[in-house]
This record gives C-alpha cells, structure tokens and sequence, in this order.
C-alpha cells in the first residue's frame, strides 16, 4: 500500500495540482481532500496520514491555527506547507516551520509553472523527506538500499582530532537544508552576543523566504542577525543569512572580509550551496573555520569542506542523527572522517562558542 497524503487547501486549483502530481507517484495512494483547517482537523482526528500538504491561507481555520490545534491535542503530523511568496506569506511560513511543519514549497505563479516538470519534482522531492517515503529508486533496489542505510546509520561516527590551532581570526560557517529553519531557532538565540567571530549561515530557501528567517531570528538572539546584502563587512557578533537564489561568496578586501554574491549554476541542485560558501573562504584571512553542518537532504557542504580543509585550519562540528529532521547533510560529512564533534541540536551553540570564544576572553 502507497503513502497516505492529505491536501488542505481552498483553492480548488491548487487541490487539483497537488493531487495530480501525488496521484502520478506510484508511493503514494490518491490523496484526500479538505477545503478548509476545520474540515482537516476533523479529518486528521479520524484518520491517519503519513504526511499534510497544508495551505496557509484559508477560511474558516487557516494552516497557521491549525498547526496551534494539532499541537494543543499533542497530535503529531508530518507537514509540508503550501506556501505564497508575499511578505505576509513568508512570516506565516516561518511561524509553520516553528510549529513543526518540515519543509514548504512555493505556490507555482501559475497553472503552467504548476504542471511543469521542475515543480513537479521539486514537489515529490519534498514529500518524499515529509512523508518518509525516501527517495525515488528502482524497486529491485528498494531493500538493498534501505539494509544498507540501516547499516549504515549504526556505524559509529569517526572523529577526528583537533588539528594544531593556526591562529588568526576565526569565523562560524553553517550548513543547513530541510528542518533548518526549526534547528537554527535551537542554535542562534544560544550563541552568546560578545561571540568572538562572525557566522556565515547557508539556507536552502527560495528567495523571498530567508529575509523573514533571518528577521525572526534576530528578534529570539543575543548575536544580531540579518539577511546578507552585496558588501557586507563581516563583524563579529553578527550572523548573515544567505539569500535564496544567489550564491554567497565571502572575499578580502582591504582589512575586511565582505559577502558578494554571483549566480553560478546550481550546486548540488540548490542556490545558494554551502559548498560554494565553504570554498570561498579559502581566499579570506580566516586562520580558524569551525564548519557546523545541521539537518537535511542531501550531502551540500561535504565537497566544500573537503576542499577548504586542503588549505585553512578546520574544526567541523555535525548535528547527530536523533535530533535531525533529515540526517542527509550531517550524515554525508560525518562519513569522511573528517568530524571532530557530534552533538544533539540543543548542545550545538555551546560547541560553537567553546570553539571560538567570547571578546574580552
């Protein structure tokens, strides 16, 4: 039997494209339906699903009221919203994503983007994650890989040794994709204010989306955070958010390290890639890099550090499986051998600073 799926929207367009492209995944059965927050509730209540693909808008109950009730009847729900690019609708997401939705996707502009081939797998990409229904592979290999990551999962993480310090100045470097959001809010408002280095964080988000993550966080934080802007002079304290779409490029000038940002080809299929941000800070002044990689798909960030690791003075810190949403990212740079600590989410910040000090110390 397929995935169980259940799409809450008004938009009777928008129930239409979602179910069309579930129905065309042979993971999943033919979806159910619910028009408003009131009609899921009941539904979710009644019955239970491997994942909710969840408008944000809607009458009667929105998704937002409907994640508070979930929550409030401690009803646990793999969540993906369906979310509008407006000022409005990038807050909302960010307070799903706070109240435990895994991941969104942005409403196609119109019926043609919906039915295109690069939505429709960016949509079934991120069901998979939500919903657990894993990645799409041949059938004959469908054991084979699952034994293998089982395997795989149980194998102690190697950790490498601290490496003699190089001295310098020293910058955090983040690394974080599918349950980021949610993970950054148990990292960030940890980090001291007087934190003795920058933070350079990589998001994957589509644009639009990271200016409202980085708003929020900065209200929950002692460090000051903000979206990174073309020519911004890195100071220490300060957190910069990559924006979505554009890769982050960090580079000398003069006395000062500033952020650039070009648009290269997609790296590991997302911009901005870590794996960019990584290896650009092989041209700065840096002498200390402590790389910390959280929860998500995919292995964006290994191939940079491995390259970053060639020229500066690494000290890599990864999330560990138990507390990560998706333990893609971490679990990918812990496999090189090349992790000097592995934490649960809450410890992370306190590896961080211990790592890098405080000014005045």
């Amino acid at each position: 039997m397929g995935k169980k799926i259940l799409v809450v929207d008004d938009s009777a367009l928008m129930r239409r494209v979602a179910c069309d492209i579930i129905k065309s995944d042979s993971r999943y059965d033919t979806p159910d339906l619910g028009h408003d927050g009131e009609e899921a509730l009941r539904m979710i209540k009644a019955k239970r699903y491997d994942a909710v693909v969840l408008d944000v808008n809607m009458p009667k109950m929105d998704g937002i009221t409907l994640l508070r009730e979930l929550k409030k009847a401690n009803i646990k729900t793999h969540t993906m919203m369906f979310s509008t690019l407006t000022g409005e609708g990038s807050v909302q997401t960010i307070q799903a994503l706070e109240l435990g939705a895994m991941d969104f996707i942005k409403k196609p502009d119109n019926y043609r983007d919906a039915s295109g081939e690069e939505f429709t797998k960016q949509f079934l990409d991120i069901l998979a994650v939500v919903s657990g229904a894993g990645s799409a592979i041949a059938p004959h290999r469908m054991k084979e890989t699952s034994e293998e990551l089982k395997a795989q999962s149980k194998a102690p993480v190697m950790l490498r040794k601290r490496a003699a310090p190089a001295g310098g100045e020293k910058i955090v470097a983040i690394a974080s994709s599918t349950g980021g959001p949610k993970a950054l809010q148990s990292v960030i408002p940890l980090l001291p204010g007087n934190l003795n280095a920058p933070v350079v964080i990589v998001q994957h988000m589509p644009a639009g989306f990271t200016k409202s993550l980085a708003e929020r966080l900065d209200q929950l934080s002692k460090v000051h955070v903000k979206e990174a802007e073309e020519g911004d002079v890195l100071e220490k304290g300060h957190v910069y958010i990559a924006p979505g779409g554009k890769h982050m490029k960090l580079a000398k000038s003069g006395n000062h390290t500033r952020i650039y940002f070009t648009m290269e080809p997609t790296r590991e299929g997302v911009r901005p890639a870590a794996n960019y941000m990584y290896e650009s800070l092989a041209d700065t002044a840096y002498g200390e890099i402590c790389c910390v990689v959280l929860t998500g798909m995919g292995a964006d960030g290994t191939e940079g550090i491995k390259n970053l690791i060639k020229s500066k003075n690494l000290y890599i810190i990864s999330q560990d499986e138990k507390t990560c949403a998706v333990y893609g990212m971490p679990k990918a740079i812990a496999n090189t051998g090349l992790v000097n600590e592995v934490h649960p989410l809450l410890k992370i910040a306190d590896a961080v600073a211990k790592e890098v000090g405080v000014s005045g110390r």
